[in-house]
């Protein structure tokens, strides 16, 4: 007898096979005979190895938009889940998801930031803790949620289209939806894990990407471009709004606030430049999948 699946969990994977791992363990004592679960693999040097019942499934084109929208293709499930191979999902986050799911037509959850390396902690490290992944601002004010925690119903994702490669996707995906009449809605409960990045340069590698993609978004037409010219000049300005954020930063000492304070005004200065280049020029280019 054909089993029925209510749900499909995608995993889009490239070339982390470390972290995979950790995510799959994390996520294999979860499983249900009625839930099925692919890793989408954008194309790793080699390809790695998942247990059963895990399916694996392989697509050539880089970029997680295009592993996600393969996932989607691939699977039979009503609802949608989307994780990161790098997250490490709670202990009851399968759980948690099909409780959560008829909350909105979107629900996204909380992704908390983890440091895989001991003290002493890095600039970045300690920018990316204060930061990073504010999954409830996200959805709240900016109406979108982060795919690395992110569930949806197969007729919402069908009715939205798949998501977009070469722009931030969620974002993009998120106010395609919106703009659909569709609510996107947050779950607290609904939580992985994700780790920071370890140093400047996984950081400025991030950002870099970040940047290019919201130049995606924003468009190139001459009053895009002055749009993005003048939100490039508001960077540096906009270390003083941020700056209450990392005073106030809990568990930080003095030395560690001053660490992730030079860390945004060294960040946001570089991303004046990035987005000044783009604005009057081409935009930047970048093989990184992540």
């Amino acid at each position: 007898m054909t089993r029925r699946v209510i749900a499909t969990i995608i995993v889009p994977h490239y070339h982390d096979n470390a972290r995979l791992q950790r995510c799959l363990a994390a996520l294999m004592p979860q499983l249900r005979p009625n839930v099925e679960a692919l890793v989408v693999d954008n194309g790793s040097p080699e390809r790695p190895s998942v247990p059963a019942p895990v399916r694996l499934v392989c697509e050539a084109r880089s970029g997680a938009a295009h592993a996600r929208n393969r996932g989607v293709a691939e699977s039979s499930g009503a609802i949608l889940l989307f994780l990161d191979s790098d997250c490490v999902p709670h202990c009851d986050w399968l759980e948690t998801a099909l409780r959560v799911a008829k909350n909105g037509d979107v629900v996204g959850g909380a992704v908390e930031v983890f440091d895989e390396a001991p003290p002493p902690h890095t600039g970045a490290q300690l920018f990316e803790r204060i930061f990073a992944f504010d999954n409830k601002e996200y959805v709240s004010r900016k109406g979108f949620s982060v795919t690395a925690n992110m569930l949806t119903s197969r007729a919402v994702f069908e009715a939205v289209g798949p998501f977009r490669d070469g722009v931030s996707e969620d974002f993009d995906w998120g106010r395609r939806a919106r703009a659909a009449g569709f609510c996107i809605a947050y779950a607290d409960t609904l939580r992985v894990g994700h780790p920071s990045r370890a140093n400047w340069v996984e950081l400025r590698r991030k950002w870099r990407r970040l940047t290019r993609e919201g130049f995606g978004v924003n468009g190139t037409s001459p009053g895009a471009r002055a749009v993005w010219a003048l939100r490039a000049l508001a960077m540096p300005p906009s270390v003083l709004a941020h700056l209450p954020k990392i005073l106030g930063a809990p568990g930080l000492r003095a030395n560690e606030k001053s660490r992730a304070l030079a860390v945004l005004v060294r960040l946001r200065l570089l991303r004046m430049k990035w987005m000044l280049t783009q604005a009057f020029g081409p935009a930047i280019r970048t093989t990184d999948n992540k």
